[in-house]
């Protein structure tokens, strides 16, 4: 891995993740300093992270992490909605028994997390329940694009967290995915994956909130 992309995976790792939040400018030369570098890595870096869509050039302010309007980022959910149901329908149909035991492996360390209240270990055990549906689906072109928009919104799926008891209501979602999925039902598991995705109603009104508060502190 170049120089360039390394800095890019660890800029995307901190938007995953929050430490830089939606609308937060990213300064080219307190980044290179950040991280020991000359500035030409840094321009790269950004550079591919604006075409991944993790961040804009503003006028007068330079790159900042996107923060989608609410359409749009409405849209995007419907999206990943759309691919945690094809993902799951087909999972139902073709899993193997190494990915059975992924899944069944990931939902017990989501288990753990909730169980503890840890919201940072279940955002990442949550991460591998996801990916290991994807992969199950056997599809590698639909798995890398659900991996893609999913790392996307990683930031405001973090966000979702933060919602009183969405963590315990979001481990209940996945023991009835995988129920479903280790039934071989495609339909039923391709519907619970799809709720348990979409953000509509409330849910949606939720997460603005969040959005809205961690971008005030």
């Amino acid at each position: 891995m170049n120089q360039s992309n390394r800095l890019k995976a660890q800029i995307e790792e901190e938007i995953a993740t929050g430490a830089l939040q939606p609308g937060e400018r990213l300064d080219e030369a307190s980044l290179a300093a950040r991280f020991g570098v000359s500035r030409t890595p840094i321009r790269e870096a950004l550079q591919q992270l604006s075409i991944a869509g993790l961040i804009e050039h503003r006028r007068h302010r330079g790159a900042v992490v996107s923060a989608p309007d609410p359409k749009q980022l409405l849209e995007m959910f419907e999206l990943m909605a759309e691919f945690e149901a094809i993902c799951a329908r087909s999972a139902a149909r073709r899993m193997l028994v190494s990915d059975e035991a992924e899944l069944k492996t990931t939902l017990e360390a989501c288990r753990r997390a909730a169980d503890a209240g840890d919201t940072d270990a279940y955002y990442y055990e949550n991460e591998r329940f996801h990916r290991a549906i994807y992969i199950a689906g056997g599809n590698a072109f639909i798995a890398d694009q659900a991996m893609a928009l999913h790392r996307r919104l990683a930031p405001f799926r973090r966000l979702q967290l933060r919602v009183r008891n969405r963590m315990k209501t979001s481990l209940g979602e996945h023991e009835a995915i995988v129920d479903a999925l280790l039934n071989g039902d495609g339909n039923l598991s391709a519907s619970r994956a799809y709720a348990h995705v979409a953000v509509q109603g409330e849910r949606f009104g939720d997460l603005l909130t969040s959005i809205n508060r961690a971008a005030a502190e």
